[in-house]
């Protein structure tokens, strides 16, 4: 089951307009991808850490997801400094490690961590069917949003159903293996579950048709951006135009 342990909350952050956080952070996060000066990287990761503090997101959650993402990073610095040629930088016997691949590898860590920061702070901050629902709002594509929604909505559903076929082959005395009967027991579990899924969609498409449904979902959250989403705009405006300066303007 799909969590979200951010989306609740009564801090500065989750009081603002869904829609104004979507756009911030998708603007934050493209200026932050493309940099490459370190000064910039370092602000970004600072103020990414102030737009968490303003979230007020539970600091144990957030360390897990920030040592899953830095799980990846450590492979690369045992990957890059050692491949990606350029000026040498220090030479451990056979092992050759570069300056390009150390400013890689660290450029790469201060990205992933801004902008997974931000997006904790911003997106995850809302609830998943109002995130669907600030999309629509943007012009996203109707199709991808519902797909977004209806996804959502039945993945827990789908989980239910595989649940109860494992807990029914546990029953008949199922018990996985290394061996051909458990690789063919998955392969009928999973078959089990598409024929499953199919079947409930279509009984869901013809109970939408009986309740009238004409390809909409309509919203029951009213957005309204105020004083406070001006002074957020203004604020993040000014920060990401710094961070421009800093890295191509001079």
């Amino acid at each position: 089951m799909l969590q979200e342990p951010f989306a609740f909350g009564n801090s500065f952050v989750h009081q603002l307009d869904p829609r104004i956080r979507l756009m911030t952070a998708c603007i934050y996060s493209i200026v932050v991808a493309l940099s490459r000066n370190f000064q910039v990287l370092t602000a970004a990761v600072l103020i990414s850490f102030v737009l968490v503090i303003l979230a007020q997101l539970s600091v144990r959650e957030i360390i897990k997801r920030i040592i899953v993402v830095n799980s990846f990073n450590v492979l690369l610095w045992l990957v890059l400094p050692l491949t990606f040629h350029g000026p040498i930088a220090l030479t451990l016997g056979p092992l050759t490690i570069y300056n390009a691949g150390i400013a890689m590898a660290a450029q790469i860590t201060l990205k992933s961590n801004a902008i997974l920061l931000a997006l904790m702070a911003l997106v995850t901050t809302m609830n998943f069917s109002i995130l669907g629902y600030a999309l629509n709002w943007l012009h996203v594509s109707d199709k991808i949003v519902h797909l977004l929604l209806m996804t959502y909505r039945y993945v827990f559903v789908i989980d239910q159903e595989y649940q109860r076929l494992i807990r029914a082959a546990r029953i008949r005395g199922f018990q996985p293996r290394t061996n051909l009967h458990t690789y063919k027991t998955y392969a009928y579990l999973v078959g089990m579950l598409l024929v499953r899924s199919a079947v409930r969609a279509d009984r869901v498409y013809k109970a939408m048709l009986c309740r009238g449904f004409k390809r909409k979902f309509y919203c029951l959250h009213e957005f309204n951006a105020g004083k406070h989403e001006r002074l957020f705009v203004a604020a993040m405006a000014g920060v990401i135009l710094v961070l421009i300066y800093l890295e191509w303007l001079k």
